[in-house]
């Protein structure tokens, strides 16, 4: 695989990603929550996710989402449920279950770095849009005549650096914002993540296979 289509890829996958979304949002959300070291346990969810999409995306799941109506739904509002359900806690409990850690330190059980992981995963595991976009996208920088294998390994590679240098950016933003301001704006910081998540369950909601 030749460096300018990889920097060609980096560059779509910066575009794509930098433009808030669920995980991204999530990984905000757990910054502040959290703090920057427990963020760093949902944005591996996440990293695991971009690799079992690519891998079914490269085995034909994303074709079979894209030609299958129910599947597609079945996927899209399984996941447009579950980031609802985040967005509503964040909004409605956020505040008194989930202090900054220099007020609370978290329950072991509640707030885990594998429950972190495990959800930020499930999130985008459930979002169709993202079997169609790499679906749409993977093969553009495929070189049929040469091993698939190795150019998918490649891809999986760049495009997790550049998510988690993303994420890590926003979750950075969040945990910074939790230590320099009031309890007051914190409380609202989590509601507008919550609120952006749903906003995100909404559009996942209404998304549409290609046709």
């Amino acid at each position: 695989m030749q460096l300018g289509t990889i920097i060609a890829f980096a560059t779509v996958t910066f575009v794509a990603v930098v433009t808030p979304g669920p995980d991204v949002i999530l990984a905000m959300a757990n910054g502040s929550r959290y703090g920057l070291k427990r963020a760093c346990a949902g944005m591996i969810g996440v990293l695991l996710s971009d690799v079992l999409l690519i891998a079914a995306v490269a085995a034909g799941l994303g074709a079979v989402l894209a030609a299958s109506e129910f599947w597609f739904s079945a996927v899209k509002y399984l996941g447009a449920g579950y980031l609802a359900w985040l967005g509503y806690r964040m909004i409605r409990f956020g505040h008194s279950e989930f202090k900054a850690q220099d007020e609370l330190t978290p329950e072991p059980d509640q707030n885990s770095a594998m429950k972190i992981c495990l959800q930020s995963m499930f999130v985008a595991m459930t979002n169709p849009k993202a079997y169609l976009f790499f679906s749409a996208l993977l093969p553009q920088f495929i070189d049929a005549g040469q091993p698939q294998f190795l150019q998918f390994l490649i891809l999986t590679v760049v495009f997790s650096v550049v998510e988690f240098c993303i994420m890590f950016g926003y979750a950075l933003a969040g945990a910074r914002t939790t230590r320099f301001t009031a309890s007051v704006a914190r409380r609202w910081l989590e509601k507008g993540c919550g609120g952006a998540l749903l906003l995100s369950a909404v559009s996942l909601a209404w998304a549409k296979r290609a046709t």
